[in-house]
């Protein structure tokens, strides 16, 4: 039995087998034969092993996202039955006598030039597919296993770092819970955590060596202990027992009003990423979607996702929560949501640097096009629309303008709408000290206190060496957090939290004094928050 202790992302505990996952590069090596029959059969074996992973994550995505955005693993399917790529990997076998791998390798890069050159956009855009489908054969020939697919059973996911675009792709139901050797408590991967409600561990050397292993996380403790002996087992299996009692009792919340002793109602909300992660919202009786990070659309995908993509994934979303409040904030990538197709050049300091909404204004096609699909959604619930990064009063006009041209378009068109609530984050400082001049703009705030604290205190929250002074209850970002209610409510605004502080139990009686309307949590977190709003009497706070 070894124990290793880390950094913990979420209290709880995690019994399971460890998967180490690598994404690392595949270097595939030339290597000569003797059998080119042999290795036919292990590129027929492997091509049809990855038609069948493709069939089941079609299956799956039909079911999370909707077909069109299923779509493209069908594509996949369909590429590797095709008999100009399949002829052009077996010609290289045979007529070079070289091993499979490199034959695929090949192929891939040289099939993937080709689309890439031609004219029309559709074809360019395979370009990627070409690269995505022969580097899953050559993966699947190689026997390296998919991070993405975790097998069937449940499983401790250990890796040296998770990049949002990784996680997101990941079977949710199937993770017990992650040990990632690098990354902060603040990055995008330690808040999918949270989301999932799964335990995390930051900070711990992690190695192949660990696959296979049994394992147990203890959130609490900050520790990961491997091959656990069986009083050990034993004892946290008691600990998980407990737990579930104690989620048990709070599910007699379920259908509870979101009120303080005193009758302040709260609105208590739920952050998702993905359209699958709805269910968790209704799971855990959220009374809507305070923050739906619509960059996700674009972190899963290997090119721009189209209007009719992000409009089904919209749509899917407002009609699920049947009328309930849905805040979309609009593409948020740059920082630490890198996506390649974006063609972005390296930043000396991209958490400053050119993200959110200054894409979005900078290359307003793509912003037309999101703003389109959610217009066009929102004839089908209750949607808003916020807008991150916000430091000035013309961005929001600017911001405004757009909406208006798109939404004159689709009426032209006689497509139709609803009406849209539009808010923004308040994560700058600049936001905040013009806070009173912005809330005469918008219907709402949103405080996205993730930003706002690792600007305010002049810290980069992916930078794990600051972890120990990053100080999310620092007085100056509570006194921001004030600062912007007051100015909010001043303007005719209504003010939220959607941030991770937003789910900090520590917090919450100090937020409810000070006049927030809304709290947006993870959907695990919205429970333990109105539990604590409906014991909170704020004429005894004051």
């Amino acid at each position: 039995m070894e124990r290793y202790t880390g950094k913990s992302i979420l209290k709880g505990i995690a019994i399971g087998k460890i998967i180490f996952y690598s994404k690392e590069e595949q270097v595939v090596q030339r290597r000569s034969i003797t059998d080119p029959e042999a290795e036919l059969a292990r590129y027929e074996k492997a091509r049809e092993t990855a038609i069948e992973q493709l069939q089941a994550l079609y299956e799956k995505a039909l079911k999370e996202v909707g077909e069109v955005n299923a779509a493209i693993f069908e594509v996949h399917a369909m590429m590797l039955e095709d008999d100009d790529f399949n002829d052009s990997v077996k010609n290289i076998i045979e007529s070079q006598k070289i091993n499979a791998e490199y034959a695929v390798a090949a192929t891939g890069d040289n099939f993937s030039r080709m689309f890439s050159e031609m004219d029309d956009e559709y074809m360019q855009a395979r370009s990627a597919d070409v690269k995505d489908i022969a580097e899953r054969v050559v993966g699947i020939l190689h026997g390296r296993r998919d991070g993405k697919d975790l097998g069937e059973e449940p499983v401790i996911l250990a890796a040296k770092d998770l990049a949002p675009s990784e996680t997101v792709q990941m079977d949710k139901s199937k993770l017990l819970g992650f040990v990632t050797e690098l990354g902060s408590a603040n990055s995008h991967t330690a808040i999918l955590a949270r989301t999932m409600n799964i335990p995390a561990l930051i900070g711990i050397h992690v190695g192949p060596e660990m696959d296979g292993l049994m394992a147990v996380i203890d959130g609490i403790a900050g520790e990961l202990i491997l091959n656990p002996d069986a009083d050990t087992l034993k004892a946290y299996h008691k600990k998980q027992q407990e737990e579930l009692r104690q989620r048990e009792l709070l599910q007699q919340l379920k259908n509870k009003e979101d009120v303080t002793l005193d009758g302040k109602h709260i609105k208590l909300y739920a952050n998702i990423g993905s359209v699958g992660d709805t269910a968790k919202v209704l799971a855990n009786d959220a009374d809507g979607i305070g923050l739906f990070r619509s960059e996700f659309l674009y972190l899963e995908k290997s090119d721009y996702p189209t209007e009719e993509e992000q409009f089904q994934a919209y749509k899917t979303v407002a009609e699920t929560m049947a009328g309930k409040k849905v805040i979309i904030r609009t593409l948020d990538i740059g920082a630490d949501k890198q996506v390649d197709y974006f063609r972005m050049d390296q930043e000396e300091n991209p958490a400053m640097g050119y993200r959110a909404i200054r894409i979005c204004l900078d290359r307003t096609e793509i912003f037309k096009t999101q703003l389109r699909a959610l217009l066009r959604a929102s004839a089908y619930g209750n949607l808003s629309v916020m807008y991150p990064m916000i430091i000035s009063v013309k961005e929001v006009r600017q911001i405004k303008a757009i909406v208006e041209e798109v939404r004159g378009e689709l009426a032209e068109k006689g497509i139709p709408m609803g009406e849209i609530e539009q808010g923004i984050m308040i994560e700058t400082p600049a936001a905040v000290l013009i806070s009173d001049l912005l809330a005469k703009e918008v219907d709402f705030f949103s405080i996205g206190t993730n930003d706002l604290t690792q600007y305010t205190l002049a810290i980069d929250r992916q930078n794990a060496k600051l972890d120990s002074i990053y100080d999310a209850h620092h007085p100056a970002v509570l006194r921001a957090i004030q600062m912007v209610i007051e100015n909010g409510h001043k303007g005719g605004c209504w003010v939220g939290i959607c941030g991770e502080l937003g789910a900090d139990t520590t917090l919450t009686k100090t937020f409810l004094k000070m006049g927030i309307d809304e709290l947006s949590v993870t959907p695990a977190a919205v429970l333990p928050i109105r539990k604590i709003i409906r014991e909170t009497d704020l004429r005894e706070e004051r």
